[in-house]
């Protein structure tokens, strides 16, 4: 089988489109299609190569979506104040001083790499291949490991009811 990141080189984007049209938001897609190529690296044994590995990846992301369709109806929707939807909105949390001190706390205790590819990705701004490339990882790796930061200072947050 071909290279893993290769592969995701190859169809990232078709992923990506895909779940883009049926949920008709960025953010959502690129999300789900981190999802999608995570859940296809722990599950690379299982896929049968007289299958196109298009149609498994395409697969894999139709059922991740249908997943966090479920799951989003199950759970009550976030405060305006409180929805991270891109890394604009989450440096910008921290400009009320004491919210950011109490985040930058949460961080500081946050177990690595989260709390590394956190910082690196909102407070130096670098990209998701640099980031990964600092750490000898690939890339789907990056994204994935920054969208589960993000969503344990989302739970912090919502805990803590900043």
């Amino acid at each position: 089988m071909r290279d893993f990141e290769q592969l995701y080189k190859d169809y990232f984007r078709d992923v990506f489109l895909y779940i883009r049209s049926l949920s008709r938001d960025d953010l959502v897609a690129e999300e789900i299609a981190e999802e999608t190529f995570f859940k296809a690296l722990k599950n690379i044994d299982s896929f049968d190569e007289r299958c196109d590995i298009r149609t498994w990846l395409i697969q894999i992301a139709k059922n991740t979506y249908y997943t966090y369709l479920k799951k989003s109806k199950r759970q009550a929707p976030l405060p305006v104040d409180y929805v991270i939807a891109s890394d604009c909105n989450v440096a910008s949390i921290f400009e009320d001083k004491e919210t950011a001190l109490r985040i930058h706390k949460f961080l500081f205790e946050m177990e690595d790499p989260y709390k590394e590819v956190f910082t690196l990705r909102v407070f130096a701004e670098l990209p998701h291949s640099q980031i990964a490339e600092l750490f000898g990882k690939t890339e789907s790796w990056s994204r994935v490991t920054y969208h589960r930061a993000k969503a344990r200072i989302i739970e912090f947050m919502m805990e803590g009811e900043l």
